[in-house]
């Protein structure tokens, strides 16, 4: 189940912040305006992310939501298995 959609969103958000000079989960939180367990629980894979809070994080990490969508670039060591 390591692969679903949530999951792999999750990842791929966790992937694009920390390329962004290790932005934390908490100022990502702030930018996006949204609470800093909520960040938590998307990058876990916990979280059914609405369209709107996907264009937040979009606009906070300074990409276009479909790059969010773009799950053939992350670098998962469970694919690579």
């Amino acid at each position: 189940m390591a692969n679903n959609i949530r999951s792999l969103f999750g990842q791929k958000v966790r992937q694009i912040r920390l390329s962004k000079s290790n932005v934390s989960q908490e100022k990502l939180a702030f930018e996006c305006d949204l609470h800093r367990t909520y960040i938590s629980d998307i990058e876990r894979g916990t979280r059914n992310v609405s369209l709107d809070n996907i264009d937040k994080i979009a606009k906070a990490l300074d990409v276009q939501p479909k790059d969010l969508l773009d799950f053939t670039t992350i670098d998962n060591i469970e694919q690579k298995k």
